[in-house]
């Protein structure tokens, strides 16, 4: 009798989240990177990676998306970007990334948050 491979498992997670709100470069890649692997372990159908935060992507941020985009669709899951600045969205379609879902967001209005400014500091509510 034939061996049979094992079906993957069934996805655990129907959709994460993740807010990017520093440059995504090579300085910080190694923390993004450990926080990717953890969530891809948990096999979600959906992965948002929101960039409105973000203000620059380096070649190893890109080819970081590349692998997480690979690897998610791999689990038959999906990679959406969400809100890139205008700057990112050109890296990103020139890179083999173009193929990857890309949203524009709405965000919420920030409601009882500090913000502290260089000079003054300037709350919302």
């Amino acid at each position: 009798m034939p061996a049979s491979l094992p079906s993957p498992p069934e996805s655990a997670v129907p959709h994460v989240r993740v807010d990017i709100t520093d440059e995504l470069d090579l300085a910080g890649l190694p923390e993004v990177a450990h926080v990717m692997d953890r969530i891809l372990a948990l096999r979600p159908r959906e992965l948002t990676i929101d960039l409105a935060g973000c203000r620059h992507v380096d070649a190893a941020a890109v080819a970081l998306l590349l692998d997480v985009h690979r690897r998610l669709a791999r689990q038959g899951g999906l990679l959406t970007l969400s809100s890139p600045h205008p700057r990112i969205r050109r890296i990103l379609e020139n890179s083999g990334l173009g193929a990857v879902p890309v949203v524009d967001t709405p965000r919420p209005a920030a409601r009882g948050r500090a913000r502290v400014g260089p000079h003054h500091a300037e709350e919302e509510w």
